[in-house]
């Protein structure tokens, strides 16, 4: 009898370590399915009710630069050949699209995406801006960036002098073709080429909207075959745009696409429909094999901005700035001139010059605030600067116009008094 019940105990405990390891495999099998098929990320709702796939995105107001729409959009991460949008403005900025550059051994020695060019080839710059652009060649893009800057290194520091210029301050460039790579930097620091998806938008505003050369940028970005030769026409490149986002949504503007390792898929793009501009930005947007999941997040964006968002002029929704009279101190201020102020005012040359617009979500509070000093020291002059009006969408300023004074007030000093007395007795 004892026997027996020692041999079911045994046998219970050996049926409760089956169960405990079935379940931990059934386990193992739900995160493994998941993982592979599933896409935490997707599973997430985020905010607006927008689900991305994309770890970090953007959407931004192509005309004022304002971010629309985030997600980790400040969170530093590799961006892959979305660099590429940099190396091609700053190119076109300060080189000679005529010029022929000569392939290193460094450019020769590129790595798959390439021309697979030979160390002393010639191509003319234009030509390799498209194989960058459409093809996203890693060894035009060395060429470029030893051409324009001397050395790879040196083209670098152009990049993130620029970008500082922007105000991309989470940005830093090593590489001209985004390939994932780390240096440390002058001060000691550890860096990776790395930019936030605000950022990266950013700099793809400036692009199209703010750079002398946007309509080179644009030119380039938006042809969707090009042929070109080595200058001993010799090898051929053929390339095709790769931006399928171009032809899959009615006023895609311009776009590159990414991939490595460490970043995965990402996108920065544009588009521009009904007086709208949108630009986006994707980071870490899966991993092989979900290619086209970019294409998803890209259409979900600007759907989203269209939708939501009304390009409105804030000068004009926000009405003209009345004439505002601030007090001069030190002046002249005799009986036919017994004015103590002036008037602070717009400029009707200014206003025919500029445009306050913004894309503006219905409910979003817009207001002006007029600064002026609470008082002038004479000598005051006319169409001197006295002031301004700021424009604000909620708390964020989004633009500037100054107010001037309407007429010139005088010192009272000796001389000036003297002046006026003498004046007065030649009337």
């Amino acid at each position: 009898m004892g026997e027996a019940l020692k041999v079911n105990e045994k046998r219970n405990a050996l049926n409760r370590g089956i169960r405990w390891k079935f379940r931990c495999l059934v386990l193992v099998f739900v995160l493994v399915y998941l993982f592979l098929f599933c896409d935490l990320q997707s599973l997430a709702e985020e905010k607006d009710g927008l689900k991305l796939y994309s770890q970090s995105a953007v959407l931004m107001d192509g005309y004022s630069g304002r971010v629309l729409y985030g997600k980790n959009e400040k969170q530093v991460r590799p961006m892959a050949s979305t660099t590429k949008i940099m190396t091609c403005i700053l190119a076109l900025e300060m080189g000679d699209l005529d010029d022929l550059v000569t392939a290193s051994s460094c450019a020769a020695s590129q790595p798959k995406v390439h021309m697979g060019v030979k160390k002393g080839e010639k191509y003319l710059l234009k030509d390799l801006l498209y194989g960058l652009m459409l093809e996203s060649y890693n060894d035009a893009a060395v060429m470029i960036a030893e051409h324009i800057g001397g050395t790879g290194k040196d083209f670098a520091r152009l990049m993130n002098k620029k970008a500082e210029d922007l105000g991309c301050r989470d940005t830093w460039f090593i590489t001209p073709n985004g390939l994932d790579a780390k240096e440390t930097d002058e001060t000691g620091k550890e860096r990776i080429h790395s930019t936030t998806a605000e950022d990266l938008a950013r700099i793809m505003v400036y692009c199209i909207q703010q750079s002398p050369k946007k309509e080179e940028f644009l030119k380039i970005t938006q042809t969707q075959d090009r042929t070109f030769y080595d200058s001993e026409n010799k090898h051929q490149i053929q390339c095709r745009n790769h931006n399928a986002f171009l032809t899959m949504m009615d006023g895609a503007l311009t776009g590159k696409t990414g991939f490595t390792g460490g970043a995965g898929y990402s996108y920065v793009g544009a588009l521009k429909k009904d007086g709208k501009l949108f630009v986006i930005a994707l980071l870490g947007c899966s991993w092989p094999p979900y290619k086209t999941r970019k294409w998803s997040d890209a259409g979900i964006l600007f759907s989203y901005g269209l939708k939501n968002y009304n390009k409105t002029d804030l000068y004009k929704h926000l009405g003209k700035t009345e004439p505002v009279p601030v007090k001069v101190e030190g002046g002249i201020c005799w009986g036919e001139e017994e004015k103590s102020f002036v008037l602070a005012k717009e400029r009707e040359i200014e206003l025919s010059q500029i445009e306050l617009s913004a894309l503006i979500k219905e409910g979003e509070k817009t207001r002006k605030k007029v600064i002026l000093p609470r008082k002038l020291d004479a000598p005051v002059r006319e169409g001197e600067k006295v002031g301004s009006v700021r424009y604000y969408i909620e708390d964020m300023l989004m633009g500037e116009l100054s107010l001037y004074s309407d007429r010139s007030v005088k010192k009272m000093d000796i001389l000036t008094a003297l002046g006026h007395v003498l004046s007065l007795w030649r009337i």
